[in-house]
């Protein structure tokens, strides 16, 4: 756990009791803070009480003897509309934080020889295969690594900061709208495509959002970032010395290529990095490592022998000629577009909760689907935006995953179903893994071997 020091004996309001809550009034009070949390579960209420926290009513609390708020990122700092324990503590005059913050300032307390150092991550798609791949790569470099944030373990249950560390962590936009302070030593977007619009007011609010990564990006900091979209190509443009990756930027990836500063990076031997967004991945994982000292060829290395992650492309199983792909991270329409464009035929399994624009913008892509296989409450609209491309409504997962794999099998030929569903999975799911480890016990329920099985 990091101890957050600066609240000594001061009362710290607590709200929203999930992983993030918990983790932040643990570490307050081990640094020395009065927390007093709530959140509108009783469960979670009930577990607070059973760690010995004082847990009391905000509605009704005096806000005026609270020397700040930890919100929870979940939590509406401002949009739809701000959540009422933000306006009474703006009323109070009180200050709003969340977890990332906290992490920043127990960090910069340290006295300056004992400070790790911090690789922050954020984008709207790729940042949790980015966050992993850079972990991995400074792992197999030698490097002591702690991995966390919106990826794994909330940043403040990672270990206890020591000299040498580096701390690698995925940052989503609610965090950082609830930052002031934070500066990591490596500053990274992969990309910004619309997305959770409806937290962050339109647009231009989302982006504002992403941009607090550099706002305190300064002398010896590095800001890798990606402009093969106008709003990251703007971003770099006004940000100090950012080191652009994407079509025309100092890294320059393609499917099965980098091209770096220091030569040219053949990624196609690699076991996890299939297609041009995964190059554009291993751009950003470089570019940290070689920002953190590691050599070109341990750095690559580690690229090539990264194993990948669960749901993002994942090959969970073969039968004879069909590969199963996993691609159930792909909650909106750019996500879907990485794995599509990695594939020239694939069997596509689609749908979910459909986002703003649904599939509209791959529609260059379709000539690729050789059918597709509708799951979902967008099934019948992602049908409609398919038009002539062959497709069938399959409703729910395991007849999709059939219906895919007898209509591949037919073929005779090495062909691909590919779960990358462009929606969100909340109408089928509890969330994207759980849509994920429903196709893969799909497949494995046909008799799909396990990739890597003897």
């Amino acid at each position: 756990m990091i101890r957050v020091p600066g609240f000594e004996g001061r009362r710290v309001a607590v709200f929203g009791l999930g992983r993030s809550g918990l983790t932040a009034a643990r570490a307050l009070k081990a640094g020395g803070a009065e927390p007093v949390l709530w959140d509108d579960g009783i469960s979670s209420r009930m577990q607070a009480e059973a760690e010995g926290f004082v847990v009391e009513d905000l509605t009704a609390a005096d806000w005026s003897g609270f020397a700040a708020l930890v919100l929870a990122p979940g939590v509406p700092l401002t949009h739809p509309v701000p959540h009422w324990t933000v306006e009474k503590a703006q009323e109070a005059g009180v200050e709003i934080v969340g977890d990332l913050e906290l992490f920043a300032r127990a960090l910069a307390a340290l006295p300056e020889g004992k400070r790790p150092q911090v690789v922050a991550i954020t984008g709207t798609n790729g940042k949790s295969t980015t966050t992993a791949l850079i972990a991995w790569v400074l792992k197999q470099a030698g490097l002591t690594v702690h991995m966390g944030g919106n990826i794994g373990i909330g940043v403040l249950a990672l270990p206890e900061p020591v000299p040498g560390a580096v701390y690698v962590i995925e940052c989503s936009s609610y965090q950082l709208d609830l930052t002031t302070t934070f500066a990591p030593d490596v500053a990274i977007l992969t990309n910004i495509s619309p997305d959770h619009l409806d937290r962050h007011g339109g647009m231009e609010g989302y982006v504002a959002a992403k941009a607090r990564m550099f706002a305190h990006v300064g002398p010896g900091a590095v800001a890798l970032i990606g402009v093969d979209e106008r709003w990251g190509a703007g971003l770099a443009a006004e940000v100090e010395g950012a080191v652009s990756v994407g079509v025309g930027g100092q890294y320059r990836p393609s499917a099965g290529q980098l091209e770096t500063p220091w030569g040219a990076i053949d990624l196609s031997g690699a076991r996890s990095l299939a297609g041009r967004h995964n190059a554009q991945n291993a751009a950003f994982a470089y570019g940290a490592a070689r920002a953190l000292g590691v050599d070109h060829e341990a750095a690559v290395e580690g690229l090539l022998s990264f194993p990948g992650l669960a749901h993002r492309m994942e090959p969970v199983g073969q039968i004879g000629q069909v590969k199963f792909i996993n691609d159930s991270k792909a909650t909106n329409a750019d996500a879907a577009r990485q794995a599509l464009a990695s594939y020239e035929r694939v069997f596509w399994i689609a749908g979910g909760r459909a986002k703003a624009g649904g599939i509209d913008d791959l529609a260059e892509l379709f000539p690729r689907v050789v059918e597709a296989f509708l799951i979902g409450e967008a099934a019948g609209p992602f049908a409609a935006a398919l038009g002539e491309v062959p497709h069938r409504i399959s409703g729910d997962m395991a007849s999709a995953v059939q219906q895919a794999f007898e209509a591949a099998s037919k073929t005779g030929r090495e062909e691909v179903v590919l779960l990358s569903p462009a929606a969100a999975s909340f109408d089928q799911f509890p969330d994207f893994e759980a849509r994920g480890e429903a196709f893969r016990a799909a497949a494995l329920a046909l008799g799909a071997r396990p990739v890597g099985a003897a």
